[in-house]
């Protein structure tokens, strides 16, 4: 894998808690978002690179309200502060309790900048559960439902969150493109998907982005950033911090991130930006001092030998 970047333009979900940190947090001075440079989603709406994944400002298992209400929303308002405006959410998140955080904590979005990406597509039966449905009239009450909890007339960026298998895509994504021509959706983009896929979903509507699960050692979906560099569609990927034994104490992650005075997660994160010009980092966080620590990463640098033997270490 080259060392440079490219220039060629029931679910589960994994627990960012298990993955394993360096002990030295130094990098946790503010530095802002813009850091991490800057990328146009469907070609007109420029954002941060890095950006917030508001996933788990919710209950256990993303189910009900979090603890401390208060604590998410000023989490909401830091992430903002601290340069972000790419901020990521789903109406399953909760549900509708994500949404509703974040309308009551930033709103109006305008006067900051701030762009807000939503999905609709799964439906909750409780914590951790999570099953597709893709009809039409249900996407389109949802959308209605996502534009009243984040107190928006038009929602910048909707996301397919899963493809139905009950459901042809050309259905779902039918009825995204009639909300789009009345002028409630700006860009649509799509989640967990793989090239043929995305190339069905194009034949419908324009497809600005792609949410999959990647990271440094997780690269099962090469094929598609590889796709969505191909046709300059913005690459999402969550879950974005290395795992398992290349982050473990002693590994090649750990010793380059003690080397250069970062934390695992920052590492992670910086080897996205590094990677791939399309790519924008979600990174989701409850502390204040954990989304400081995430949005450092913009400013750590390594040299393309020490990248390239990090990543021949993750093959």
């Amino acid at each position: 894998m080259p060392a440079s970047p490219r220039t060629n333009h029931p679910f589960t979900i994994p627990n960012p808690l298990r993955c394993i940190q360096s002990p030295m947090t130094t990098r946790t001075s503010p530095v802002n978002a813009a850091s991490s440079g800057t990328f146009k989603l469907g070609g007109d709406l420029p954002i941060h690179r890095l950006g917030y994944g508001a996933m788990r400002i919710t209950g256990k298992g993303i189910w009900g309200e979090p603890k401390d209400l208060e604590a998410a929303r000023k989490v909401l308002r830091r992430a903002v502060e601290l340069g972000v405006n790419f901020i990521d959410t789903a109406d399953s998140y909760g549900p509708e309790v994500s949404e509703r955080l974040i309308g009551e904590a930033l709103a109006p979005y305008y006067a900051k900048g701030v762009v807000i990406a939503t999905k609709a597509g799964l439906t909750r039966q409780g914590p951790d559960r999570w099953l597709p449905v893709g009809r039409p009239e249900y996407l389109h009450q949802q959308v209605e439902m996502s534009l009243r909890l984040l107190k928006l007339e038009r929602l910048d960026l909707w996301q397919l969150h899963r493809i139905d298998p009950k459901v042809p895509v050309e259905e779902s994504l039918g009825v995204i493109k009639r909300l789009q021509e009345q002028g409630k959706i700006r860009h649509v983009g799509l989640s967990e998907v793989k090239p043929h896929e995305i190339d069905q979903a194009r034949k419908v509507i324009d497809i600005v982005s792609v949410q999959n699960q990647y990271n440094l050692s997780d690269r099962q979906h090469e094929d598609v950033l590889q796709y969505c560099e191909k046709h300059n569609i913005a690459f999402i990927p969550w879950f974005p911090v290395a795992s398992g034994k290349l982050a473990q104490p002693g590994g090649k992650l750990d010793t380059a991130a003690k080397r250069h005075k970062a934390t695992v997660s920052q590492l992670s994160l910086a080897w996205l930006l590094h990677h791939s010009p399309v790519m924008l980092p979600i990174p989701g966080t409850t502390s204040i001092e954990h989304l400081e620590e995430n949005i450092a990463a913009a400013d750590v640098q390594l040299s393309a030998a020490e990248w390239k033997e990090i990543e021949d270490s993750a093959k």
